[in-house]
């Protein structure tokens, strides 16, 4: 899926990230929440205004699982293979919902990184994103 510079790139963004996953992770929900607000019937327990808490703990495990992907990306459907069959099966999550979050991603990454995230990064990014969002419906219905 993706060639040898193309997976450079992918960890060289994740090592300026890394660390910073709960603060990003928060950010990236909070973006997609208010972008998409379809997205919200998956949190409605949350009421209107999610707690800050539970978003960066949500965020930080979502981009834990991320960044995993993001060292084995020759190996998305061993790395995600369980996320998929949660998201399909249990959490009932429609398929599009990846895709709008990947873009949320790359608005997150775009606005921290500013001028280091050239535009071969973000090509990289957006497609290993939609490798991943392919692997994390896979498994629906």
């Amino acid at each position: 899926m993706l060639d040898a510079p193309e997976r450079a790139l992918i960890a060289q963004v994740w090592d300026l990230i890394a660390g910073h996953e709960a603060h990003l992770g928060a950010e990236l929900l909070l973006r997609l929440l208010t972008a998409h607000p379809s997205t919200r019937s998956y949190f409605a327990h949350l009421g209107p205004h999610p707690d800050a808490g539970w978003l960066r703990a949500l965020g930080e495990r979502m981009l834990a699982a991320l960044g995993l992907a993001a060292r084995r990306p020759d190996d998305l459907r061993g790395t995600l293979g369980p996320l998929a069959h949660l998201h399909a099966h249990v959490l009932r999550v429609d398929p599009a919902s990846f895709g709008l979050l990947a873009q949320c991603f790359q608005v997150v990454l775009a606005s921290h990184l500013q001028a280091e995230f050239t535009v071969e990064m973000q090509a990289a990014w957006d497609k290993f994103l939609t490798g991943v969002a392919v692997v994390l419906t896979e498994k629906h219905p």
